[in-house]
């Protein structure tokens, strides 16, 4: 019998989003004028507020040169949180800076005298998932969703159509698939999009839901592959601003906190999450190195032809380089003569799973971080970004470079 999947994204003017990106962007900051800075930074976002604290250790020089006051100032500028009605703008809002000195206690288990041997930042377990359903080896109703996203945020910047939108939005997407995983149709589009109050809420919510249905969905349609435009059909059920009216949102209608929307960041609910964010920690914490890393192991594995879908788990102890343990699920999707156990055990031997090789091989030390805080950390185009006339690899983990060796290792042609 068939069976519905439902992912949920959030657009970057999201609460929690806003609140990520300025943490990331801090981060970015310390890495740009210091690459061994240790930073753990959460963000607080409300009605004419933000609140940044946090833990750094970090060079004098740095200190003196990173403005986190004009750095979230320009990120809520960015997302465009730019108009005083709005009740959170860059420039009228209050910033509070309380980052302090990090723990000792902390950094003695992490920092080593050698830097092959540092020490995870912390105990716990990462995935990293990885399916046929999309290009980029990501499930498709969580890429759906994304895309809707980015796509309405494309709009707004364009001003040209839909000009009423604000920056907070949410979009969710459910999917049928067959009993073997495949799938057939999607059954239900979910978009809450905040915007400007304009007529009466009738005519408001009639035009809006209008333009979803006729401009962004076959904006969104149109970047798929043909195999993936079939499942658009008829039938499909819209909720549109289904609780009415959106006029306030963004900081001033909720609350925004760093790292409340993981399985946003991830995989939307497939495969599984070891509970950790990612934004606003430094590479030194394995809740975010370690889950690029079983990211860039599964979808390579799915790549290499050894999987069509593949889970991989990493687990550490505090202060240890060495993993704990190393885990893989093929949901029975297996291409080759070997047991889950074996594929993890040989995987093992492939890649390095100690923290600083993890962080040396996709170049965590640079500032490469704000790009991800919205719209997910798996499943991105790779690319270069320059900062202050340096160009750095960006989604280093969603490269397929580990598949020639993959390949040869588990003899698959």
């Amino acid at each position: 019998m068939s069976y519905l999947f439902t992912s949920e994204s959030v657009s970057e003017g999201h609460p929690d989003k806003v609140a990520d990106q300025i943490s990331d962007a801090i981060i970015d900051a310390f890495l740009t004028h210091d690459p061994n800075a240790k930073v753990a930074c959460e963000t607080f976002v409300t009605t004419g507020l933000v609140v940044i604290g946090g833990e750094i250790k970090t060079t004098p020089e740095a200190k003196g040169k990173v403005d986190v006051q004009e750095i979230a100032r320009d990120v809520i500028r960015r997302i465009g949180y730019t108009k005083s009605e709005y009740q959170f703008d860059a420039i009228s809002c209050g910033i509070l800076n309380a980052l302090h000195e990090q723990s000792s206690d902390i950094n003695q288990g992490v920092d080593r005298g050698k830097e092959a041997e540092q020490g995870a930042g912390d105990q716990g377990m990462m995935f990293g998932f990885a399916c046929r359903e999309t290009d980029n080896l990501m499930p498709l109703p969580l890429e759906l969703s994304h895309m809707l996203l980015r796509e309405l945020a494309k709009i707004r910047r364009e001003g040209k159509t839909m000009k009423y939108l604000r920056p907070d939005a949410k979009s969710q997407v459910t999917i049928e698939y067959d009993d073997n995983g495949t799938p057939l149709r999607i059954d239900t589009i979910v978009v809450s999009t905040q915007h400007d109050e304009f007529g009466n809420d009738k005519k408001m919510l009639d035009q809006i839901r209008k333009d979803i249905i006729n401009v962004l969905v076959p904006r969104v349609k149109k970047l798929l592959p043909a195999r993936v435009q079939k499942l658009f059909g008829k039938d499909i059920k819209f909720h549109i601003n289904p609780t009415g009216k959106f006029v306030i949102g963004g900081p001033h209608g909720d609350t925004g906190l760093t790292g409340r929307k993981i399985i946003v960041d991830t995989y939307g609910g497939r495969g599984a999450h070891g509970g950790g964010a990612f934004s606003g920690k430094d590479s030194s914490k394995v809740d975010r190195s370690a889950a690029y890393a079983t990211r860039h192991i599964a979808k390579n594995l799915v790549a290499a032809g050894i999987a069509d879908e593949c889970l991989v788990q990493v687990a550490y102890a505090i202060g240890v380089a060495e993993p704990v343990g190393l885990y893989v699920n093929t949901y029975g999707t297996s291409k080759v003569k070997m047991s889950d156990g074996e594929i993890a055990a040989k995987v093992a031997k492939l890649v390095d799973m100690k923290p600083a090789a993890i962080v040396k091989r996709f170049g965590l030390k640079n500032p490469i971080y704000g790009e991800t805080a919205a719209y997910g950390h798996m499943g991105r185009t790779p690319g270069v970004k320059t900062v202050n006339g340096k160009k750095y690899d960006t989604f280093g983990w969603e490269k397929l470079d580990l598949v020639p060796a993959f390949k040869k290792a588990f003899g698959v042609k």
